[in-house]
């Protein structure tokens, strides 16, 4: 019988260096939680940052951007772009 599911609190007090080449706070992944579909961490992007092109396999991500503006391509070949403004929620499918 596979475990009940359960609730769970994180406390974004340690960091890591993603994939993107970002440092990212402890968050809500697969790897801390047991999350099957959703990812959500804190990051502090400094101006003029820029993250790795990467692709979001196999979890949907929320953003919420509390100050400044993030310029976001997508795409097979980054051919699309938004900018995300402070006070935007921005939405990144699975397979994107």
């Amino acid at each position: 019988m596979p475990p009940k599911p359960t609730c769970h609190l994180i406390r974004p007090e340690s960091s890591y260096e993603g994939k993107q080449g970002l440092s990212y706070f402890t968050g809500i992944a697969t790897e801390t939680v047991g999350s099957t579909g959703i990812c959500m961490h804190l990051l502090t992007m400094p101006p003029g940052a820029r993250a790795k092109a990467h692709m979001h396999e196999s979890h949907e991500t929320a953003i919420y951007v509390l100050s400044g503006e993030v310029h976001t391509w997508y795409g097979d070949r980054l051919e699309q772009q938004i900018v995300v403004k402070a006070g935007d929620l921005f939405y990144i499918p699975a397979g994107v």
